[in-house]
């Protein structure tokens, strides 16, 4: 009888500290644990020595960093705006999305790492060249970052009503241009709005750009469980997509980024990644690759997204080729979700390479 009364505590003890205890953020702590028995990948495979993997973007793009660097060093924000006002609304909307999220990322690290002084080249842009589109759409996108950094403050809905009235300006300023609705996107679905309103800046999006990846990432999110949706209404927003998309879109990758959303907490079993809807989520993202071209500036984060489910799954040397790909840069989904993206990022391509090595290096 005593032995079973300590077999008892032992199951409460563990039940209420242990299993919390092991709760995982689905970005693959399982595997984290793993990383320190596996290959080092930098010198054999001449990937990237994790100290020099770069956080702020998801690929290369050299115009970019320089501009970020220099409002930095300098605080000088004209090369930001030259270069946005040269990344053609029309016929680079990709980029031009991309471009302002990430000027906009700059700013908010600063402002985090230096309160009441950092990003001020941000600040200097808006005071000096008001009617300047960029800047306009840049403010409005940092507005929305410094809101959902801290979603219980007293000022978050205040920040996000200033950041729609931004998003409003950012849209005069460049007729045509579906970024300042893009960004209206983020605005809305932080302020809770009802289906049909969101549905109307969708709407005008899809007006502008019906096939813009970054805009239907940033829609995903709304039909997410997570804030208004469902696991379903997200899947079904996907795979509508996906279905609709031209020849040479990323759009067919939608679906493995609304499976990764929905992931549970705790995954018992690698028999998950193996399934049905994970591989064939996989699948299609691995066709959108393939058919996208080379230099679309989304294509990286549905690279990122396929290393961290190939590696789960256990398929290494199909992990192998995206890590090819897009080693060096990580400020991507999965990795940004974690509080240590090149720890997390370095793990898993550690893993990819131990794994292709015990499969004999076969394709």
């Amino acid at each position: 009888m005593e032995y079973l009364f300590v077999l008892f505590a032992l199951v409460v003890v563990c039940g209420v500290l242990v299993v919390p205890a092991i709760r995982r953020r689905r970005a693959g702590q399982e595997v984290l644990r793993g990383h320190e028995t596996a290959v080092d990948p930098v010198g054999a495979y001449g990937f990237v020595p994790a100290e020099q993997l770069d956080v702020r973007l998801p690929g290369p793009d050299p115009e970019l960093l320089t501009a970020v660097e220099e409002a930095r060093r300098t605080q000088d924000w004209k090369p930001a705006a030259e270069m946005l006002a040269r990344t053609d609304a029309a016929t680079q909307s990709e980029l031009r999305w991309q471009r302002v999220q990430t000027l906009a990322g700059a700013a908010a690290q600063e402002l985090a790492e230096s309160p009441g002084t950092g990003g001020m080249w941000l600040r200097h842009w808006r005071v000096v060249a008001p009617k300047d589109a960029g800047g306009a759409a840049v403010q409005a996108e940092f507005l929305v970052q410094q809101a959902l950094r801290d979603p219980s403050s007293q000022d978050y809905r205040m920040i996000l009503e200033e950041a729609r009235t931004v998003c409003g300006e950012a849209a005069l300023l460049a007729p045509g241009d579906p970024v300042p609705y893009i960004v209206r996107l983020g605005v809305e679905r932080g302020l809770g709005a009802s289906e049909a309103e969101f549905q109307s800046v969708w709407e005008t999006v899809t007006s502008r750009a019906p096939h813009h990846m970054g805009a239907h990432l940033a829609a995903l999110r709304y039909w997410s469980a997570k804030w208004h949706g469902s696991q379903e209404q997200a899947d079904r927003f996907a795979q509508r997509a996906a279905a609709s998309a031209p020849s040479g879109s990323l759009l067919p990758a939608l679906p493995l980024f609304a499976v990764y959303d929905h992931l549970p907490d705790v995954v018992l079993s690698r028999d998950l990644y193996r399934g049905a809807v994970v591989s064939n989520a996989i699948e299609a993202a691995q066709y959108a690759v393939a058919g996208a071209p080379s230099d679309h500036p989304v294509l990286p984060h549905v690279r990122h997204l396929l290393v961290w489910f190939l590696v789960q799954a256990e398929r290494y040397p199909e992990a192998m080729d995206q890590l090819r790909a897009v080693d060096g840069h990580i400020g991507a989904v999965p990795w940004t979700y974690e509080e240590n993206p090149v720890a997390a990022y370095a793990a898993f391509r550690a893993l990819a390479v131990a794994g292709w090595e015990r499969s004999g290096r076969k394709s």
